[in-house]
């Protein structure tokens, strides 16, 4: 495991590849593109559940319902204070608890993983990860009870928190989805060899590789603990920058409530929740046109980010709704970049014995630091909604 600015540890460095064995240029690419389109669509989908359930936070708390016992959401609700002493129109419970439902299934399997997922082979994982998914969304629609919505989103939790440390593992197989994003084309120095063979190896496969020279499925827990060490430069971080975002996501988007305003309360949190995934979005999939070394930048404004808008929620200093939104704009940025160009680093960086279990530790990260929000963020909902 190389340092956090470190150069690229690869296996075949030193080696010169034989030209007789690679495929042609046109066809390598080729399979660099399908591949790279293949993760990004996989990536798409199985945040897909998960991002619904929290842009819908404040309607599965507010839980209206039409006669006949049927969901409802009322398109154009007249705002209702749920709490007629405070200045800041709350639910009864902060949104962050459905981030936590959201999100603390996750954190469970991300600690396990590292100890024993990858026993599991890859298909049946993906598999579970579609069930749930598709189990959230029916659990959610039908339910009579903001209890049962939960479970819904627990099931959620699960599906994108499987599916997440399978395909982060799987890369580690594809080391030229990385390549791809960065090179002008095939001549990539120092990891060309590596590249072709990823090139040969077919993203969608019959007979995929449970175990080859390059899985860590081997490593020792004294190795697994030395590669750990190697990785807090980029766990560190990375928890940082997603505990700032997601406070500000559950904990401050339902208080920063502008009334005099066309939208409803419900409708400036859906708001705020899709110019953040649209923010992360176009910077997850921009990594081609930028890429970011140092992190620790990334965590530094987004923790100042948290600081504007919380004195903005207790000051209200903010004369427009239309700020808040290219600020929450900014904050998905930064957070899209900062999740991206992590791996993207660990993918260059480390040696192909030790990436497929530095991907999935990694990825507890994220994971961490929005647990820890949502910790945070419900007894500041509670004090805050007290105030007069």
């Amino acid at each position: 495991m190389g340092g956090c600015a470190g150069r690229r540890l690869s296996d075949s460095e030193g080696e010169e590849a034989n030209p007789a064995l690679r495929p042609p240029p046109q066809d390598r690419q080729g399979t660099h593109w399908k591949n790279a389109v293949g993760f990004w669509l996989l990536g798409l989908c199985n945040n897909f559940s998960y991002v619904v359930m929290l842009s819908a936070a404040h309607d599965i708390l507010s839980h209206q319902r039409a006669p006949g016992n049927q969901s409802h959401v009322d398109p154009d609700p007249t705002p209702t204070s749920h709490n007629s002493s405070s200045r800041f129109d709350c639910n009864s419970v902060s949104t962050a608890a459905v981030l936590l439902a959201d999100i603390l299934p996750t954190l469970v399997i991300k600690l396990l993983a590292p100890l024993g997922l990858h026993l599991l082979p890859y298909s049946p994982r993906v598999l579970t990860s579609g069930v749930c998914a598709a189990g959230s969304f029916i659990l959610v629609a039908f339910s009579h009870s903001v209890g049962i919505s939960l479970c819904g989103v627990v099931l959620a939790s699960i599906s994108s928190g499987l599916g997440e440390v399978t395909f982060l593992s799987l890369t580690a197989f594809y080391p030229s989805y990385f390549l791809l994003l960065t090179s002008p084309g095939p001549q990539d120095p120092g990891g060309e060899g590596e590249a072709d063979t990823a090139a040969r190896q077919p993203l969608i496969n019959s007979e995929a590789p449970e175990w080859k020279p390059g899985s860590s499925s081997h490593l020792s827990l004294q190795e697994r603990w030395t590669v750990f060490k190697g990785l807090l430069c980029y766990i560190v971080p990375l928890v940082l920058v997603y505990f700032a975002e997601y406070f500000i996501n559950q904990g401050l988007f339902e208080l920063l409530f502008f009334r005099n305003t066309f939208l409803s309360h419900a409708q400036q949190y859906r708001w705020y929740q899709m110019l953040y995934q649209a923010g992360v979005f176009a910077s997850r999939s921009s990594l081609r046109c930028c890429h970011i070394r140092h992190t620790w930048a990334l965590a530094l404004l987004q923790c100042l980010n948290l600081a504007f808008l919380l004195a903005d929620v207790w000051l209200s200093f903010l004369p427009s709704i239309y700020l808040v939104f290219l600020i929450i704009l900014y904050e998905g940025l930064l957070g899209g970049a900062a999740y991206v160009n992590t791996f993207h680093n660990i993918a260059l960086e480390t040696s192909s014995e030790h990436r497929e279990f530095a991907m999935a530790t990694t990825c507890i990260s994220d994971t961490l630091g929005i647990s820890l929000s949502g910790l945070l963020a419900l007894p500041l909902h509670d004090f805050l909604c007290q105030l007069s």
